[in-house]
């Protein structure tokens, strides 16, 4: 049941109470907290399944609620943007958001964007119990244990990046367009200037180091997507 049990930080009393309501009809309990700090608290209860927060806050911005988030949960968190607020936007995904909403948002939109991020965290928990490690190169991803190691060492990694990397690993070597990962990981279809894929990736691409061939390992091709290198090669970074 607690993947059906939503946190929202926001001040914004009048938004949750309709969110609450709205949310009860689709079959959610919604909890809402109206500032960073306690917002932070009930975010580390580990009582939710996914948190809705809000960038402006008082006590606490909603980005520094988010990087403490990080620093102890991988829990999905879906950010509140101002409309056109493109670098909110990737701030938020830089620092481990999994997915935004711009305000003013479409109550329906909300609840497609929280039941994708919820089947792909839910699929992953049936599909990967008894899956055998994903190797290549010096990289291991343990489905099971929901781990990323190089080298041995391992590498921490939001839920949104360890998807992202598990769709790259299974088709190592072979190219995934944005549009095919975007459907995937993100459980929805690629909107024009839409640049969330790319953000995750390149958030990957730091996180994960250079190949041992000192190459990057996540190949920018141009216009088309992303591909997993198995062999040393030039590279394209736009991401």
């Amino acid at each position: 049941m607690t993947a059906r049990r939503i946190l929202i930080v926001d001040d914004d009393v009048e938004l949750c109470e309709l969110l609450a309501d709205y949310l009860s009809q689709e079959g959610f309990e919604l909890e809402a907290v109206n500032d960073g700090t306690l917002g932070l608290q009930r975010a580390l209860s580990h009582e939710h399944g996914l948190i809705l927060l809000d960038v402006m806050l008082p006590s606490l911005s909603g980005f520094e609620v988010l990087r403490r988030i990080r620093a102890h949960s991988s829990i999905p968190v879906l950010m509140l943007t101002a409309r056109g607020d493109d670098v909110d936007r990737i701030v938020g995904l830089e620092m481990g958001a999994d997915d935004y909403l711009a305000k003013p948002f479409n109550a329906r939109e909300m609840v497609a964007r929280i039941r994708a991020i919820l089947r792909r965290t839910e699929r992953r928990g049936r599909d990967e119990r008894g899956s055998a490690p994903l190797t290549v190169g010096d990289l291991v991803l343990d489905a099971d244990a929901r781990q990323v190691e190089r080298s041995g060492e391992p590498i921490p990694l939001t839920s949104v990046e360890f998807s992202l990397l598990e769709a790259l690993l299974n088709a190592a070597g072979q190219i995934v367009s944005r549009e095919d990962l975007c459907r995937e990981v993100l459980g929805r279809d690629l909107s024009p200037y839409d640049r969330s894929v790319d953000v995750h990736v390149s958030n990957l691409r730091r996180k994960l180091g250079r190949a041992e061939d000192d190459t990057e390992r996540i190949r920018t091709i141009r216009g088309v997507g992303y591909q997993y290198a198995r062999t040393a090669g030039p590279v394209e970074d736009d991401a």
